[in-house]
């Protein structure tokens, strides 16, 4: 959801979602600065150019999910139905385009599929596919497979960072 809520409009939403949307634009701001993510990206950017981000994030995704068992408790299947399910109720209060994918994130269980690298190359050509230029993300699967103990290595040096950040900014948030 927070990719879809604009400038200041988090402040339409009830407080809690207010700081779900605050939350996820930190992420991505300390995910865009960080020193490892950047060396990731530089591998790509001579082909991708600036859709390099998003392919970094996706592969880190692939990382995390497949090894979700290793920085949570939860089982990811039952991390991401349950909040698929809590989604889902309150998917009349997302923003409209957020609206119309949830059905398809919770009908192909994206988290899930993220664990494999068909599940990525999935959902990296479907980004291809709607880009106003030709990104070739739907190709950057070839470069994970040829890359893949050097992007997990980099995501396992940056994954830590970010949670240190991550629990230190919600500490702040909750507190303010």
């Amino acid at each position: 959801m927070g990719d879809f809520v604009k400038g200041n409009q988090y402040q339409d939403y009830e407080p809690d979602v207010a700081k779900g949307v605050l939350l996820h634009r930190e992420i991505d701001r300390f995910t865009d600065s960080h020193e490892v993510v950047n060396q990731s990206k530089k591998r790509l950017s001579d082909k991708y150019r600036h859709y390099s981000g998003v392919i970094v994030d996706m592969f880190y995704d692939h990382f995390l999910a497949k090894n979700f068992n290793e920085f949570h408790s939860e089982d990811l299947r039952i991390f991401s139905e349950s909040h698929f399910k809590r989604l889902v109720a309150f998917q009349d209060q997302m923003p409209v385009r957020a609206q119309h994918m949830l059905p398809y994130m919770v009908s192909n269980n994206w988290l899930m599929a993220y664990a494999e690298l068909k599940g990525i190359h999935r959902a990296l050509s479907g980004l291809s596919r709607r880009t106003k230029f030709d990104s070739k993300m739907d190709e950057s699967i070839q470069d994970l497979t040829r890359h893949y103990s050097l992007f997990e290595e980099e995501f396992r040096l940056f994954f830590p960072d970010i949670q240190s950040h991550i629990s230190e900014f919600r500490e702040d948030l909750i507190n303010s």
